[in-house]
């Protein structure tokens, strides 16, 4: 069978999509995970690290964590870590190939809906390959933004079947893909409002002769059981479906337009609950600024601003940062010019609504879908974020799309012109992605970035800080988490940030008055808790230590770290049985807490239970190859139970995996000697003492060894 011309054209261009936003993005799959939200979402989610198990999916249903509720997100990135456990690069290629799909589907909906091939095409191009959309794709833990709008795209291709042919099973599908969407991020609230656009173009709804007897079914099969309607009811909705094929018999536009909004009413109903469910969600996570911290005429300027900033990014992507800082207030004449012209266009859209209905829909569509992150609700502390555009500048794209071509229809290189134009804007975006991606490669490159395009920027001066704490360079953190206070006096996060760069550098005493002024700041900060008490218990106050530890897990009783710390606090004060209690409790929270097992193992050691303690030794090095310290305390486990031979070869794995391991030589030392090779043993033991170990330096000195 031939192929029709449609199928011709499409088919190239499907695969012109495919091969353009690979070149564009492939670079995702070389980089690393970021320490923003990546560590809640995957690096630091016992959970998640476990990949799907029954527990994980009932915690993805029943958790707040990461202030959202989106289980579908959770239960996709454990199939990651299933498949892929911690590699990064596989991870964000997942991302790549959502956001092919979305690209996809988007031109396929774009077609059929309107019948219009290029600029179809030519709006799929712009969504897969413009740079504002690489933070939804580079960044792992915007999983949610790539499946969710999945999920948006298979919602708008069901209700396209749906409108061809209104019968329940197509409309429960439509009910089925907008659940979906909503479990994968709650962004989805608007998209029965964008159903609605769609009604008036490309659908045509609006405007269309509905039959009496396919509007009664349609109704009637959608009422909840129990609410069918009576024979007076259906011939009122017998006289609105005979007015909709008669406008002059009716009441106009109204009669139009009530089975368009009666059908979305369940859509309606489920956008209302998740609202409700996000709201709650972030308001219970502290992320819901009260108006007190940000008053409501600085929100309203701030969207307005960001409505013309997220155009002008669109148009001159210059300057993308990971994280615009919130100004608080903007200079008054920025607000009343960012006003001017989002009202201009607005009045400009409508007015132009019957001559070229693409443009009101396609504002429309950008306006109504930014409504829940433009900050009118602030969460957190940006004032824009780029991963926000990712669905709402298809409606801009769509006016572009269809509206250049418009204007250039008596121009005689019409065709050769925007051919050219296109190819070059194409052109263009594949180079800006392709740099953009680059700034993705990691966590300093892209905080460096940041920090080049933004001003005054806190939060990741504070990150950042966060990125030089791992590298182990402390001195510097420091410094950035000076700069993150300096700008904002009142940031808890980076107070206990640099107490712990100031723990590490040994200084726990500097560390204590930065964890007490996070405190004072957010007394429901349970981080800076947990860290105050390890900087007590560094300076051997375990007592108040185990108070701090009792706080933190107070707040959150999930705190897996914090009962590890507690256990550990426990345990130097010789309570071993309680002691174990607490890393039990961490373990159930976290089964793959591999520090937690080799603690536990400890406290059965101290309590002469060295088999309970070697099976709790496995475990730790069976979720952690290159744990050490667990290799050690097993050798230890086997010398004391007399098997030398094996704790030499425990000590042996411990140094290949670093090779100046003070302990390891120390133990293994022990071990030569208590199986009578006492030369190896003594070589190893002043090995130990190069290396650092000031107990085995006077046990030589005791023996009157040199070394």
């Amino acid at each position: 069978m031939k192929r029709s011309m449609s199928e011709k054209k499409t088919l190239p261009i499907l695969l012109f999509l495919t091969v353009v936003t690979l070149l564009a993005f492939w670079q995702v799959s070389h980089n690393e995970f970021i320490s923003f939200d990546d560590d809640l979402y995957i690096t630091n989610n016992g959970l998640i690290q476990n990949g799907i198990t029954i527990e994980g999916i009932r915690w993805a249903f029943t958790t707040y964590h990461a202030y959202n509720w989106h289980p579908l997100t959770w239960i996709s990135h454990m199939l990651d870590c299933q498949l892929f456990g911690l590699k990064p690069g596989f991870h964000h290629l997942v991302n790549l190939f959502f956001h092919i799909a979305n690209t996809l589907l988007l031109f396929l909906i774009l077609h059929r809906m309107t019948k219009g091939l290029w600029q179809s095409a030519f709006v799929a191009a712009l969504f897969a390959l413009h740079p504002i959309h690489v933070e939804s794709v580079a960044w792992a833990a915007e999983r949610k933004d790539v499946l969710s709008t999945f999920f948006w795209m298979l919602t708008m291709g069901a209700y396209m079947y749906y409108v061809e042919r209104p019968v329940l099973p197509r409309y429960l599908a439509v009910l089925i893909f907008f659940v979906l969407g909503l479990m994968a991020k709650p962004m989805l609230v608007t998209l029965p409002f964008v159903l609605l656009l769609l009604d008036f173009w490309p659908l045509k709804r609006f405007e269309q002769r509905i039959s009496a007897p396919k509007v009664l079914a349609a109704v009637s099969k959608m009422a909840p059981a129990g609410k069918r309607k009576g024979k007076s009811e259906k011939k009122c909705a017998l006289k609105s479906a005979a007015e909709t094929e008669n406008p002059e018999a009716g009441t106009g536009q109204w009669t139009r337009i009530r089975p368009l909004l009666w059908e979305k009413i369940p859509l309606f109903a489920l956008t209302a609950l998740s609202c409700i469910m996000t709201y709650l969600a972030q308001e219970k996570g502290g992320l819901v600024v009260p108006t007190k911290a940000l008053p409501l005429g600085a929100r309203i300027s701030n969207a307005f601003i960001s409505y013309i900033h997220y155009i002008a990014n669109m148009i001159w992507p210059g300057d993308l940062a990971f994280f615009y800082p919130h100004p608080g207030m903007w200079p008054l004449w920025q607000v009343i010019g960012a006003a001017i012209l989002f009202f201009a266009a607005s009045f400009m859209a409508i007015r132009w609504a019957k001559r070229f209905p693409y443009s009101m829909v396609g504002w429309l569509w950008y306006v109504g879908t930014l409504v829940p992150v433009i900050g009118i609700v602030q969460v957190a502390t940006q004032a824009m974020a780029d991963r926000y555009t990712y669905v709402p500048l298809i409606g801009l794209f769509i006016i572009i799309a269809w509206g250049i071509p418009e204007l250039l229809r008596r121009w005689r290189w019409r065709k050769e012109a925007l051919a050219a134009s296109s190819a070059s804007i194409l052109l263009c975006l594949i180079t800006v992605t392709y740099v953009q991606v680059e700034y993705w490669q990691n966590s300093l490159t892209l905080f460096d970035h940041t920090l080049r395009v933004t001003n005054e920027n806190s939060v990741i001066y504070n990150n950042r800080g966060f990125v030089y704490v791992n590298l182990g360079n402390f001195t510097r953190a420091i410094k950035d988490y000076d700069r993150a206070i300096e700008i904002d006096p009142q940031y808890a996060h980076a107070y206990n940030n640099r107490g712990l760069a100031f723990g590490n550098l040994g200084n726990f005493t500097r560390a204590i008055q930065d964890y007490d002024k996070a405190i004072e700041i957010n007394p429901k900060y349970a981080h800076a808790y947990n860290n105050r008490g390890v900087a007590f218990g560094n300076l051997g106050n375990f007592t108040r230590a185990i108070q701090d530890y009792d706080k933190a897990i107070e707040i959150n009783p999930k705190y897996a770290q914090a009962y590890n710390n507690r256990g550990l606090a426990f345990g130097t004060l010789g309570n071993f049985t309680r002691a174990i209690q607490d890393y039990d409790k961490a373990i159930e929270i976290n089964p793959k807490y591999a520090q937690a097992y080799n603690n536990r193992g400890l406290a059965f050691g101290n309590l002469g239970n060295f088999t309970r303690a070697i099976q709790d030794y496995d475990r730790a090095i069976e979720i952690d190859l290159q744990y050490a310290q667990a290799y050690v305390n097993r050798g230890v486990a086997y010398c004391l139970l007399g098997n030398y031979i094996r704790a030499i070869q425990e000590c042996d794995r411990a140094i290949e995996i670093n090779s100046k391991y003070a302990d390891a030589y120390a133990k293994r030392g022990v071990a030569y000697c208590l199986l009578g090779k006492n030369e190896q043993g003594i070589e190893d033991l002043k090995t130990a003492v190069k290396l650092g170990s000031e107990d085995v330096k006077n046990l030589l000195r005791s023996l009157k060894i040199s070394w």
